[in-house]
């Protein structure tokens, strides 16, 4: 599977963003997608995910009520509205597909990053 990030770039405090995240090579029904965010200077972090089956999402607390990730198995694509972005969002972002929620060590495949920064 091989992951194509997109749609990051520069926003105002309160402003919004969508990511994308387009799979080649294998259908993407199946796996749990989750985004995930890492600031310079700090770890990779939780942001979002959606499950394959029922579609069930996910979020980190920092998100909740802000984020909204979903996705199309039809595009093989998944998505990542990011709305009241604030400078803390700054990060780049990353989609993955694989076998659970939470944790990185979870995901087979990630895609290259896109870089989201918030301006304040």
């Amino acid at each position: 599977v091989q992951l194509q990030a997109s749609g990051g770039g520069l926003v105002q405090t309160g402003g919004s963003l969508t990511l994308s995240c387009a799979a080649s090579g294998r259908t993407l029904s199946t796996y749990f997608m989750g985004w995930f965010r890492q600031a310079p200077g700090k770890e990779r972090e939780f942001v979002a995910a959606i499950s394959g089956i029922s579609g069930r999402t996910y979020y980190a607390g920092s998100v909740k009520g802000r984020f909204t990730i979903s996705r199309d198995n039809v595009k093989n694509t998944v998505y990542l509205q990011m709305n009241s972005l604030k400078p803390e969002d700054t990060a780049v972002y990353y989609c993955a597909a694989g076998d659970g929620i939470y944790s990185t060590r979870v995901y087979d495949y990630w895609g290259q990053g896109t870089q989201v920064t918030v301006s304040s």
